[in-house]
């Protein structure tokens, strides 16, 4: 089993899914009818996504009436923004000890 940083790199990686996610993100709640209209995947292929998504903890889902609407759940990404938080630690120290040899080289 993989941990949850791996399962959101893997699921956020597959360029529709990653464009569905961020169509939720911009416009809002959608229906799986809203998400298919004008574009070019088929209804059970965005529904896939949408199940894959949602397994990763990256969007919820809510009736309303014979609807299902999609929306963002930002919590999904705290794995990525702990992973982001880490290396940004990292890279500022090593650009830091990089500017600081490039000082005494002068």
């Amino acid at each position: 089993m993989f941990e949850p940083r791996h399962d959101l790199f893997r699921t956020l990686a597959d360029p529709t899914r990653r464009g569905l996610f961020e169509r939720l993100a911009v416009e809002g709640d959608l229906s799986v009818r809203a998400l298919t209209e004008g574009g070019s995947v088929s209804q059970p292929a965005v529904s896939q996504h949408l199940k894959v998504l949602r397994e990763a903890g990256l969007v919820a889902e809510q009736k309303v009436g014979r609807n299902v609407l999609y929306r963002v759940e930002p919590r999904g990404l705290a794995p990525l923004v702990d992973w982001m938080a880490v290396h940004t630690v990292f890279w500022r120290d090593r650009f830091d000890r990089l500017e600081g040899f490039l000082d005494r080289m002068d």
